[in-house]
């Protein structure tokens, strides 16, 4: 058995060496008819004209390429800038024609040698100047501060979009051009490599899963050295483990024009499924549901002796494959809008983004189904179903996030931390995150309905924006996941999650779910504090024959999967007695 497991772990790592080397496979070359499929024609043409030598130069690795076309942009709009921008000669003629009050027929005629340049100017400044018409000011410094503002917003927002490149549209074109000139194996030959790459990685780990059937003996989890591990205890492995989970969230979110190779070999899949070219995230919705069906075999095997978790992660792999990753693809095949059923704001945080109330809304009858579906889990099912199941019935047996920490996640869930530290930084920023989501969807909604971005003093766009990428990208993704090797399987789930929040709230105040326990019988092991991934002392609880009510208990289970005396056990019942001391301490208060 041990040479069978030595032997998969080879072809596993063959496929993890294949996957990782195929992100410098291949060759890249911009072609003329790639820019006239991404760009406007006169932006197309212009940028072929003055950037020729990227179009012919021949690209070995994709983030190059990304770098050349980058850097190409921004010359491109520093020419245009130069070339339409509001200058101080603009001004100061602008200046000298104008009267008390402001009228905006001073706009007309700014300096500029070609005519059309001319009627840009003079066009852009009355679309952004124009709350300047029949405005009283006292001096002329006054006026230049109000002109200077006005040809800050053109090139912002006028120039940059249609004469050039803004930061969206750059980020586009920089993704879709390099896709679009990947060349060499990963293109040509993507489903070859799609089979064997992943093929060898899903052989190496069951080959190396299954034999633990047999090699561990009787069914039960035990302490085997889980702290003398370098990949499970922050050992060498655990960090070069940790620093690849990183780098990826950080290429996904930030360069995905980077791993263009990778994101080829799965075409063909992509194709098969919504009729479409893979994308960045249809790349990572494959590989998040490889990771939790074959961890989640692994979690099957490890816990065979509970029929609970047993359920429990069949329920993950199901709504992972089905909801998450199938459904939503199906649905683009059919022309209707992607929508995740399982997906609940505010963890699904721009569910009430004006873009997708819109094409929800534009869609007709499937699209309002939609969203009163999304309505419905928010008010109804999350109140509803945590008030008899607690968290647990989406934290563990439906959220993908969750699905990630307990399958892929689960060799960690022993490093999350326990100190009363911990639980304080937990308890505040949690809260923060659901409060933070909370504003930022008001300010959306707000905008929505009025179309004014000012809200609060606040800009709604900056609001987003901000939340996007430090809770949507960073925390969640970069940290959330990247730190399993560090902080254990459910970082983001512990510390970030506005959704958990939502449901902690009603499952600490108001929920029949709790996990009760038999003080009496508790032989402080440990074995249920050390597998808590959440960070919970449940051996504190267990010795006192205390009830677990903690907002943030997920409601896993595997305390009680792991605990060899039966001590622990999951239960709903009644409101009634949840904050209950046990006989013992109430005994004991009563003598004080």
């Amino acid at each position: 058995m041990k040479s069978l497991q030595r032997l998969s772990l080879a072809v596993f790592l063959l496929g993890l060496g294949g996957f990782l080397s195929s992100f410098f496979w291949g060759g890249y070359q911009v072609q003329k008819e790639d820019l006239l499929k991404n760009m406007t024609e006169e932006k197309a043409l212009r940028f072929y004209q003055e950037q020729y030598h990227i179009l012919e130069k021949k690209y070995d690795f994709g983030f190059t390429l990304a770098q050349s076309l980058e850097k190409a942009m921004d010359d491109f709009n520093t020419k245009r800038i130069t070339e339409y921008e509001i200058t101080s000669r603009d001004i100061d003629l602008i200046l000298n024609q104008s009267r008390s009050p402001f009228d905006t027929s001073a706009f007309h005629g700014l300096g500029a040698k070609k005519e059309s340049v001319r009627y840009f100017k003079t066009k852009a400044m009355q679309i952004y100047g124009s709350w300047l018409q029949d405005k009283i000011f006292v001096d002329k410094p006054s006026l230049r501060a109000s002109l200077e503002q006005v040809g800050s917003q053109v090139r912002s927002y006028e120039i940059l979009p249609k004469k050039g490149f803004d930061v969206y549209e750059k980020d586009r074109l920089v993704y879709a051009l390099t896709k679009a000139s990947t060349q060499g194996l990963p293109r040509t030959h993507s489903l070859f490599f799609l089979c064997c790459i992943y093929g060898l990685c899903i052989l190496g780990a069951l080959g190396y899963f299954l034999p633990q059937i047999k090699t561990e003996g009787p069914a039960g989890i035990k302490n085997k050295g889980i702290f003398h591990s370098s990949m499970k205890n922050r050992g060498y492995l655990g960090i070069l483990t940790g620093s690849i989970l990183i780098l990826f969230y950080l290429v996904l979110y930030f360069k995905p024009s980077y791993m263009t190779s990778w994101i080829c070999m799965v075409d063909p899949l992509s194709r098969s499924l919504s009729g479409h070219e893979a994308g960045p995230f249809f790349l990572y919705g494959f590989l998040y549901t490889l990771c939790v069906g074959v961890m989640g075999l692994r979690m099957l095997i490890r816990y065979r002796h509970s029929p609970y978790q047993m359920l429990r992660t069949g329920s993950l792999i199901f709504f992972q494959l089905g909801f998450a990753f199938l459904i939503p693809e199906i649905l683009l095949r059919l022309n209707q809008p992607y929508f995740d059923f399982k997906n609940i704001w505010p963890l699904d945080y721009d569910f009430f983004f004006d873009s997708e109330l819109n094409k929800l809304i534009k869609n007709g009858g499937l699209g309002l189904f939609m969203l009163g579906w999304g309505m419905g889990l928010i008010l109804l099912a999350v109140p509803i179903l945590t008030y008899f199941f607690g968290k647990r019935w989406y934290c563990s047996w439906v959220c993908g996030c969750g699905g990630l920490a307990e399958t892929l996640g689960d060799p960690y869930r022993q490093l999350s931390s326990k100190s009363l530290f911990s639980w304080k930084i937990e308890r505040y920023s949690i809260h923060l995150v659901l409060v933070f989501a909370v504003v930022m969807t008001a300010g959306v909604l707000y905008t929505y309905w009025t179309e004014q971005s000012e809200y609060w003093g606040m800009n709604t766009y900056g609001i987003r924006k901000t939340y996007g990428f430090f809770i949507g990208s960073i925390f969640s993704g970069v940290v959330g996941t990247g730190f399993y090797p560090f902080m254990g399987s459910r970082v983001w789930c512990r510390f970030g999650c506005p959704l958990a929040a939502y449901l902690g709230l009603v499952q600490r105040f108001k929920s029949r779910f709790r996990i009760t326990t038999n003080g009496g019988q508790c032989i402080s092991c440990g074995n249920c504090s050390t597998y808590c991934e959440m960070g919970i002392d449940v051996r504190w609880y267990a010795q006192r024959g205390q009830n677990i009510i903690r907002s943030s208990c997920v409601g896993c289970g595997v305390c009680s999967s792991v605990c060899p005396r039966g001590v622990l056990n999951l239960e709903n019942k009644t409101e009634k007695g949840r904050f209950d001391l046990s006989p013992n301490i109430s005994a004991k208060l009563s003598q004080i």
